[in-house]
């Protein structure tokens, strides 16, 4: 088990390798499709966060219930954003969280760029709502649950589905 945090460096990135465990740490923020979509179609220089090095969660976090940070928090299929995370990839983020196996062009923009693909465990929200240590709306207000929240979390519990060298746990040779 690995301990890391966010921003990942691509140093950091490099010592990772498919099917390894992960505890994640630091900020990450939540996107999915209808966000990915305006992100691209924006200029890199209107993206609502830096995306350098940062980790981009696919999920679109419940309301949280009277006294908690957050609501429940599961992965979303992360292949719904196939067709926007090479731009966002190009653009620095190194890092996605999701559920189920990414395409080519993904895999091949993830070891361009030295990125890396964390898998969440599916039908787990509530549980990794519990490593949600701060939760503030970041941009897209208008999109609701699927507007970008930026989140503070601590020992997220993650695989590394796909490495930066083509690893990929998805598939039968890994």
């Amino acid at each position: 088990m690995k301990y890391i945090q966010t921003p990942l460096s691509k140093e950091a990135i490099q010592q990772l390798r498919a099917g390894e465990r992960v505890l994640l740490s630091g900020v990450i923020y939540t996107a999915r499709d209808a966000a990915h979509k305006r992100m691209t179609e924006m200029p890199a220089s209107g993206i609502p966060f830096n995306p350098d090095g940062q980790a981009v969660y696919y999920a679109g976090p419940c309301p949280a219930p009277p006294g908690k940070i957050i609501g429940s928090i599961g992965p979303t299929t992360s292949s719904r954003m196939d067709a926007y995370s090479p731009r966002l990839i190009q653009e620095g983020l190194r890092v996605m969280i999701g559920k189920g196996p990414r395409s080519q062009a993904v895999i091949d923009s993830i070891m361009r760029h030295t990125g890396v693909y964390f898998a969440a465990v599916g039908g787990a929200g509530a549980f990794l709502s519990l490593c949600v240590t701060q939760a503030e709306l970041a941009a897209f207000e208008d999109l609701g649950t699927e507007a970008i929240f930026k989140l503070t979390v601590k020992d997220m519990p993650l695989v590394a589905a796909v490495d930066c060298y083509g690893g990929n746990i998805y598939q039968e040779n890994v």
